[in-house]
């Protein structure tokens, strides 16, 4: 069996650049403040912590160790209907609201290099509201927030990631907005909200950390999806995208107009903390939308396609998952495809996570995990057997 080993990439460069921050002994309780991303009673280590966090339909909760291949149980919340990570947390939509799981491994993005922890997993609490909820989170886990739009009841509600690392769910703000298909994007120290008028987004506004409105609102019709990148937030809308940035403590907005008539995009993903995203166009397009250059790229993939994901690698290679279960690698230049799977299962919640060097796709009906190289001609290394079914999961430590 293939087994990955990242210590051999990422200790010499990790132990280096954690003696430059001035720091904390790997493996020992760390002494940087949490401006490293340090929460008391993690460890900081020398390589990424990454796991498999599952949970199956009934609502287990456990873990997968992807170095050691050793099982956790977390313990048990309500049957989830929908869940997004930002690499550490999973916040699962429920009956109850939204219910928080920590698997207690993350990393902290230092611009140059990056600070690796691990903690014990846990399950935080419950946010609550009514409805199917959108979950938008940031680029740090114990730094910003995270923002959590209730649709039912139009709640928009911010919540305290220095707070949630500590294992309390803190609400910085909850708004009622109304009820619409709304989101809040976190972004410096408050966040974007949607505005509905008769049930339909016209506009996005910033709220800071009290709640408050703050600058001229941005108009984004029909706003849909939502993502952190390196350069800024992005916010999708009718005509293209509108990214925001903050600078000196003040929110700048710049449109990104769409370059042709194909279908928009509505939801976007990328590997964390990358300027380039993906998204689905239509039944068998791709967007590729680039931060930094902000422009956009239309690639046509030839079959129906269920999810797309930017890897933005110095190959510029895009993930996608067609609707046959096949996961199809493609270049970003011309949209060339490089390699395709045998069928690896059709989940209405099969979904593709990725990293640096692998991608991971969950197949719910045998109860395994795929782990891909993508750039290896898309070659199968491991099929993991999870503890709980993978109805919903997420690569955690990343």
């Amino acid at each position: 069996m293939h087994r990955r080993t990242l210590a051999g990439i990422v200790t010499g460069l990790t132990l280096a650049t954690t003696a430059g921050c001035g720091g904390a002994d790997v493996g020992a309780d760390p002494g940087l403040g949490k401006d490293h991303g340090a929460v008391e009673g993690a460890r900081e280590v020398a390589e990424p912590q990454l796991h498999l966090t599952t949970i199956d339909a009934d609502g287990a909760v456990a873990q997968l160790d992807l170095l050691e291949e050793s099982p956790t149980e977390i313990g048990t919340i309500g049957a989830p209907g929908a869940v997004e990570s930002d690499g550490r947390y999973l916040f699962a939509t429920t009956a109850e609201g939204v219910e928080i799981v920590d698997s207690g491994m993350w990393t902290w993005d230092h611009g140059d290099h990056f600070h690796y922890y691990r903690g014990e997993p846990t399950l935080v609490g419950t946010v609550t509201g009514d409805g199917d909820a959108t979950v938008a989170t940031g680029p740090l886990s114990t730094a910003g927030s995270t923002g959590v739009f209730f649709r039912d009841s139009g709640e928009a509600v911010l919540l305290h990631n220095e707070a949630l690392a500590d294992g309390e769910v803190r609400e910085l703000f909850r708004i009622d907005a109304g009820s619409h298909d709304g989101l809040v994007a976190p972004i410096g120290d408050g966040a974007l909200v949607t505005v509905a008028d008769g049930g339909a987004i016209t506009v996005i506004r910033y709220h800071d950390a009290d709640g408050k409105a703050v600058g001229e609102e941005t108009p984004c019709a029909r706003a849909s999806g939502t993502i952190a990148t390196k350069v800024g937030v992005v916010v999708g809308c009718a005509d293209g995208a509108v990214l925001a940035t903050e600078t000196d403590g003040r929110i700048g907005y710049e449109r990104i107009p769409y370059p042709s008539e194909a279908p928009r995009a509505t939801r976007f993903d990328g590997r964390k903390n990358r300027p380039t995203v993906a998204a689905l166009s239509g039944k068998s397009g791709i967007w590729l939308l680039d931060t930094r250059e902000r422009s956009w790229t239309h690639l046509d993939a030839g079959t129906s396609l269920h999810q797309v994901v930017a890897v933005d690698d110095e190959e510029g290679h895009v993930l996608a998952l067609d609707t046959t279960g096949r996961v199809r690698v493609f270049a970003a230049e011309d949209g060339k495809q490089l390699a395709v799977t045998e069928p690896l299962g059709t989940s209405e919640s099969a979904e593709i996570q990725l990293d640096q060097d692998r991608a991971y796709l969950n197949d719910p009906a045998k109860g395994v995990v795929h782990e891909i190289a993508y750039a290896d001609e898309a070659r199968i290394a491991r099929t993991l057997e999870t503890p709980t079914v993978p109805e919903f999961f997420a690569e955690t430590g990343r």
